[in-house]
């Protein structure tokens, strides 16, 4: 629809669990080496969690795609069964015979007897699970069952549990201590930083055969990341239906403006209480800079004040304003029109020199990388 608008090859926010678009950070990093080694040695028990949107089937999809011939992986990606519907299920992705589903206790027979021969083979044999925290209470019974077939020197099969923060409180239930306490791997997948999301949205444009740098303006990045608070999915869903917007206007770069309405169709909240929020997302201390960081001070000061004055008597004199310490002015950007350059580019931004008669042009410098900005506009 809007591809060759943008000069695009593809969409490049479809909300499709593509491993092509995979987007690691630190932590998604570690949680994808986490699977991995999983999946590929007999630990037990695996746990998984992160918000709705933060990527966990993705993670599952480029896992799984490195599975060996000698794995064999059931996938389960709706747990919402029956006891006797798991089973079956189980039954067709083992290869037993279907009349072993019929009794509980054949049933168990059965996959033991598979899994002591794949392992006196050195095969793997896994069980992972989606959206699990959605299981009724039977089904996870039944996982630890399975998770209790083992030799004396291993476990027979890994099982991979996978979902939103409900599960971690869910194994935190007396009633299923016995499945915590068998969880051998743990990671947890966390929304994006404001840096993260900016480096998110470009490397899916540049996948797709895009500039970011022609397509969405610094502002209506940070306003993407405002009212998607970092998950993935929404920013996906801005993303797109701002590149919709902006092509229905005829227009070539995605404004804030534009991202705002989209927010607004959405019923997206704001996930920043005010604009210094995402400055303080940007850092990777977390750490507010900038004018946010003298009104903190200041307001700190002002109750230290008062709390340590509650006790002595109340003295009427000038009251002494207190100021934030010195920081140097920050550079000017570039105007609107100057040189041509598109205002409030993500990859965009340059320093400016006035001039006689009052008219600021670029500086003659060589065009920054992605990163560089970043670190420019985080000064």
């Amino acid at each position: 629809m809007y591809e060759r608008h943008f000069g695009f090859s593809e969409r490049p926010f479809e909300l499709t669990a593509n491993p092509r678009y995979l987007f690691l950070t630190e932590r998604y990093r570690e949680a994808l080496g986490t699977l991995t080694y999983g999946l590929s040695s007999r630990k037990g028990l695996l746990v998984m969690t992160g918000e709705a949107g933060t990527g966990k089937t993705t993670m599952l999809a480029v896992a799984m795609a490195g599975v060996q011939p000698n794995q064999l992986v059931a996938y389960l990606s709706n747990p919402t069964l029956t006891r006797a519907e798991f089973i079956e299920f189980m039954t067709l992705q083992l290869g037993l015979p279907e009349d072993v589903a019929i009794s509980k206790a054949k049933f168990l027979r059965a996959v033991t007897s598979l899994l002591e021969e794949r392992a006196a083979s050195g095969k793997l044999t896994a069980l992972v699970i989606d959206e699990a925290h959605s299981m009724p209470n039977e089904l996870l019974e039944e996982i630890r069952l399975l998770a209790n077939i083992e030799r004396p020197d291993q476990k027979l099969m890994t099982v991979v549990l996978v979902g939103q923060p409900e599960l971690a409180a869910r194994l935190n239930d007396p009633s299923l201590r016995q499945l915590k306490q068998r969880v051998a791997l743990r990671c947890e997948l966390v929304p994006l930083t404001l840096r993260e999301t900016a480096a998110y949205i470009a490397k899916r444009i540049s996948l797709a055969g895009g500039d970011s740098a022609q397509v969405f303006t610094r502002e209506a990045v940070m306003a993407v990341y405002e009212y998607s608070g970092g998950i993935p999915r929404l920013v996906n869903v801005l993303c797109d239906n701002a590149l919709v917007t902006t092509f229905a206007r005829d227009e070539k770069l995605v404004s804030q403006q534009v991202v705002t309405e989209v927010a607004r169709d959405f019923d997206l909240p704001s996930h920043a209480a005010h604009g210094d929020a995402l400055l303080a997302g940007a850092s990777s201390d977390r750490t507010p800079s900038g004018p946010s960081a003298g009104v903190a001070l200041q307001s700190a000061m002002a109750r230290q004040t008062s709390a340590a004055s509650w006790d002595r008597p109340v003295r009427v004199s000038e009251p002494k304003a207190v100021r934030p310490p010195a920081r140097p002015a920050p550079p000017q950007l570039a105007p609107a029109n100057a040189g041509g350059a598109r205002p409030g580019s993500i990859l965009d931004l340059r320093p400016v020199t006035a001039v006689a008669g009052g008219r600021a042009e670029p500086a003659p410098e060589p065009r920054r990388s992605f990163w560089s900005v970043l670190q420019f506009w985080k000064r």
